[in-house]
């Protein structure tokens, strides 16, 4: 499976610098890490949307690994975005943890679930 290992090396290094630049850019204007919560939000936008266009037949079985499995699987971050919440809880800032954790939960969701719809 080195399509996937191509696709995650890629997906990885594009969330890499995407979080860090936005990070760079809104630093002193969230209470959450956006950079991580965009980054999954797109990802999992993304992955709905490649769900769907393999579920459909319409992409091949190794371009689903390649993008959905490998690039969407390392572009988007349980682990930043579990580490980025236990940052905020040891600093003390509840209500920011809490609403990084919904917000991210749920706009998530419906990022993934639009892209799903948006192709079916």
């Amino acid at each position: 499976m080195i399509v996937v290992g191509i696709g995650g090396a890629l997906g990885a290094a594009v969330r890499y610098q995407v979080a860090g630049w936005m990070n760079a850019r809104m630093k002193h204007r969230t209470f959450v890490p956006i950079g991580t919560w965009l980054v999954n939000m797109l990802g999992s936008f993304i992955l709905g949307v490649l769900f769907q266009l393999h579920m459909d037949a319409l992409m091949s079985d190794t371009l689903w690994l390649l993008l959905g499995v490998g690039f969407c699987g390392a572009f988007t971050t349980f682990s930043t975005f579990g580490y980025e919440t236990i940052t905020l809880l040891q600093a003390k800032k509840i209500r920011a943890a809490m609403t990084y954790v919904v917000l991210s939960v749920i706009v998530c969701c419906l990022a993934a679930w639009i892209g799903f719809l948006i192709v079916s």
